[in-house]
C-alpha cells in the first residue's frame, strides 16, 4: 500500500508528510519501519548548508575550496546527528502502543497526510481494505472518511 501511495504522490494525488509501517511478528515483537530516514535527511541538509557557509568563510582566507570541504563535512555530521535525534511526524510512542494492539503476524500503516484527492486516492487503496483507527479530523470529517472508505469497499 505504501508503494501505491508513493506512486500517487508522484502524480500529486496525495502529499504524505510521514509514513511508518509497524509489524507485529509471530514471536510478539513490534518492529517499526520509518519511511523517512531522518539521519540521512539531516546529513544532506547539513552538507549543503555547511558547504555554502564553508565556501563563504573560505573566501575570507582566500581558500574557498578548503572552506567548502571542511564546512560540508562539519555540516553533514551535525545534520546527521540532529536528524537522528529529531522526532518528526507521527508520535513514536503512539505507534508503539497501537502496534501492540494489532494481531500477531500482521502489520499496520501509519500515515500523516498533508492533502489528498480522496475521489482518486480511495478507489486505488480499496484492495488493501483500509480501516481508519485514529485521525486528527473533526468527528464529522472522520465519519465522512469512514463512510467514503466503506462505500468504496462495498462498491468494489
Amino acid at each position: 500500500m505504501l508503494t501505491k501511495l508513493r506512486g500517487m504522490q508522484k502524480q500529486n494525488l496525495i502529499d504524505l508528510e510521514d509514513a511508518c509501517v509497524v509489524v507485529h511478528t509471530e514471536a510478539g515483537k513490534i518492529q517499526v519501519k520509518q519511511a523517512i530516514n531522518l539521519g540521512a535527511l539531516g546529513a544532506a541538509r547539513g552538507l549543503s548548508s555547511g558547504m555554502l557557509i564553508g565556501a563563504l568563510a573560505g573566501l575570507l582566507v582566500l581558500n574557498p575550496l578548503a572552506g567548502m570541504t571542511l564546512g560540508g563535512l562539519a555540516g553533514a555530521g551535525f545534520g546527521a546527528l540532529s536528524g537522528s535525534m529529531a522526532d518528526y511526524g507521527i508520535n513514536d510512542e503512539f505507534i508503539q502502543n497501537l502496534g501492540k494492539t494489532i494481531s500477531k503476524g500482521s502489520s499496520a500503516l501509519f500515515l500523516l497526510i498533508k492533502r489528498s484527492t480522496p475521489d482518486k486516492v480511495l478507489p486505488e487503496i480499496e484492495p488493501f481494505k483500509p480501516r481508519v483507527l485514529k485521525t486528527s479530523l473533526s468527528h464529522e470529517q472522520e465519519d465522512k472518511l469512514r463512510a467514503a472508505i466503506t462505500n468504496v469497499t462495498n462498491a468494489g
